[in-house]
């Protein structure tokens, strides 16, 4: 247990910063779930909407430093990826 007033502060903002990043952390895997889910089931238009909200989601968490910007680029780049290659092999 931290004894010094500083100490305490910084296990306050720690506990603080951990609920905020567990929260969006939390986010984003449910939209990338949801993107998967689409796509699995060869629904396009629900691929896309899902992917549109994905994506805000992935740079606000990389953003805020709660992912690394490069992860977040990647994971953008596997999910469009993923959604226009059933988009064209529906065409």
């Amino acid at each position: 247990m931290a004894t010094h007033r500083s100490a305490e502060k910084k296990d306050r903002q720690d506990k603080k910063r951990n609920l905020r990043n567990t929260a969006i952390k939390s986010n984003v895997k449910t939209r990338i779930k949801t993107v998967l889910a689409a796509t699995e089931n060869k629904d396009s238009e629900k691929a896309k909407s899902a992917l549109a909200t994905a994506i805000p989601a992935i740079d606000k968490a990389a953003a805020k430093g709660v992912i690394h910007k490069n992860t977040a680029s990647r994971r953008i780049s596997r999910l469009t990826r993923r959604v226009n290659s059933l988009i064209s092999s529906k065409s």
